[in-house]
C-alpha cells in the first residue's frame, strides 16, 4: 500500500462582500479610537505631539474578520485534498453559502 502525502489545507470563511461585519467594524472603532489613532484621517497612527508615524503613511479604512480552520489531510495531491475538505465543510454545514464566502487551499505538509 502506497503513502499518501500529508497536505496543510487551510479554510477561510467570511463574510460576502458588501454585507455588514459588525465584529471587524468593532475592532477598527476601538483601533480608531482607543489606540491614538486619527480618526479624521482615516485611521493614520499619530504620536503625542500629532506627527504622523510611520514612514508608508498607513491608514487603515476597513476590517473584515474571517473564520480560518486549518486540517492536516493525507491525499493523492493538493487538488483532490482541497476537493475532500470542501466536501466536509459542506456536508457538516461549516458555513453558509448565502452570506459567507470560503477559500480553500492546500500545500504539501512539512515533515
Amino acid at each position: 500500500m502506497a503513502i499518501m502525502p500529508g497536505f496543510v489545507v487551510t479554510v477561510v470563511i467570511e463574510n460576502k462582500q458588501g454585507l455588514s461585519d459588525p465584529e471587524g467594524e468593532t475592532i477598527l472603532r476601538d483601533l480608531v479610537l482607543k489606540e491614538g489613532r486619527d480618526e479624521a484621517n482615516g485611521g493614520g497612527v499619530r504620536d503625542n505631539d500629532g506627527n504622523e508615524n510611520g514612514s508608508d503613511g498607513c491608514r487603515i479604512s476597513e476590517i473584515k474578520t474571517a473564520k480560518m480552520l486549518r486540517m492536516t489531510v493525507d491525499s493523492q495531491d493538493a487538488e483532490s485534498a482541497v476537493r475532500d475538505v470542501r466536501k466536509v465543510c459542506d456536508a457538516l454545514h461549516l458555513y453558509n453559502p448565502i452570506v459567507s464566502s470560503v477559500d480553500i487551499a492546500a500545500e504539501l505538509a512539512r515533515e
